[in-house]
């Protein structure tokens, strides 16, 4: 039954980083898997280690909340292009994944691109700033939501890493 549990929980992991890259939520489905594995062999996994996999799973969602968001103010955007940010992020990421057919690239290009083009409109629209300005922006927010993806991918990897490892000790 161990074998069984902590095979399921070296999956669950891989599956998890691979969700991450389609901007899916990896890290609180390896959570989750490791709460479902802490409770069915508690001899196996721990409920410490599940905590710990809750909180990379915190710590990723702040950083690609707000990286975007931070990558306007960064550059002298406004709240309006930041938000813009935010919803351009979701729209582009589900756009590019249709229109851009190979996997996990159309999803975090789209996401790109969707956040630099949520910002700039509403630079232009809300806060009635300049060409420049919310070029400007835009270029802020396309580098934090690029930023975002990467880091969290690193956190994904370092907690399928970490709860691996926690199967074993």
């Amino acid at each position: 039954m161990i074998w069984v549990a902590g095979s399921i929980m070296v999956l669950a992991s891989m599956l998890g980083i691979v969700m991450v890259l389609f901007t899916l939520p990896g890290i609180w489905f390896m959570a989750g898997v490791s709460m479902l594995i802490a409770w069915w062999c508690p001899q196996l996994l721990g409920w410490k280690a599940v905590v710990v996999m809750l909180v990379f799973g915190a710590i990723a969602e702040l950083i690609e909340f707000i990286a975007s968001a931070a990558g306007v103010k960064k550059l002298g955007g406004s709240r309006a292009g930041a938000i813009g940010s935010l919803i351009g992020t979701i729209i582009g990421a589900i756009a590019g994944t249709g229109l851009i057919p190979i996997p996990v690239v159309g999803t975090i290009v789209g996401g790109i691109v969707g956040a630099a083009g949520g910002a700039f409109v509403c630079e232009r629209t809300i806060a009635k700033r300049t060409w420049t300005e919310s070029a400007k922006s835009s270029g802020g927010a396309a580098m934090g939501r690029a930023v975002s993806v990467v880091v969290k991918l690193a956190l994904a990897i370092a907690a399928a890493g970490f709860i691996t490892a926690a199967l074993f000790i």
